[in-house]
């Protein structure tokens, strides 16, 4: 028996991650729990700042404007779905790290880059790093969807729920109509917390990455286990 996957995450995202999926012979479906939108934000000088760091490719997607003023500038990327979007964007430079950005830091600290502004979304975590002074701005943020009656009939008919943060883990336990029916596939184990208890079981991915995720979901959606 092969459960089925449902995808939680905002698009473009959500699209990636089923044809993902649907690539490792994966049934998968798109049921976003957010929409990411805009949010106005000034953009300082430039010259104020040595290099900009994106930990999310939706930073790319929705600074607008206000991103031509620093395209000349280092960027520094958490990802490669990241870095590839700033490259869309116009940025030159790019350097990309892998999922952690403690260690994408550490590695620019020691380029001596230090003064960075990150561009983030309103629900994220703080970062900091010893000898880089970082600046936020938030440049767009996640806006809950309301559940339809085609993503209520899922989550009961049950399957392998993929929750990419812990926002939409505590979403996903707010509507679902019944966790029981549930597995989780999380993307760290701040996110499995987030979604509290009662789902039929939960494991987290060895890195916060979608590819990982999806082993990990992949794991639970091809065995034929069904209690607790």
């Amino acid at each position: 028996m092969t459960l089925p996957l449902i995808v939680l995450r905002p698009e473009p995202g959500a699209s990636a991650t089923v044809a993902r999926a649907r690539d490792m012979g994966l049934a998968a479906v798109a049921h976003p729990l957010f929409e990411t939108r805009p949010v106005y934000w000034d953009a300082d000088a430039p010259e104020a700042y040595t290099g900009i760091l994106m930990t999310s490719a939706n930073a790319a997607r929705h600074a607008g404007a206000g991103l031509a003023r620093y395209l000349h500038l280092p960027l520094f990327a958490v990802g490669l779905a990241t870095a590839s979007a700033a490259e869309a964007a116009g940025f030159a430079s790019v350097a990309s790290g892998d999922s952690d950005v403690a260690r994408l830091l550490a590695k620019v600290a020691t380029l001596g880059k230090h003064k960075l502004l990150h561009l983030s979304g309103e629900d994220v975590t703080e970062v900091d790093a010893i000898g880089i002074e970082i600046d936020r701005r938030i440049v767009y943020r996640a806006e809950p969807l309301a559940p339809d009656a085609a993503m209520l009939e899922t989550l009961a008919a049950g399957g392998v729920a993929l929750v990419h943060s812990p926002r939409a883990a505590a979403r996903l336990a707010e509507i679902a109509p019944d966790r029981a029916v549930l597995s989780l596939a999380a993307i760290s184990a701040r996110t499995a917390e987030a979604a509290g208890t009662g789902w039929q079981r939960v494991a987290v991915a060895a890195v916060p990455r979608d590819e990982a995720l999806l082993e990990i979901a992949a794991s639970l959606a091809r065995t034929t286990h069904t209690g607790f």
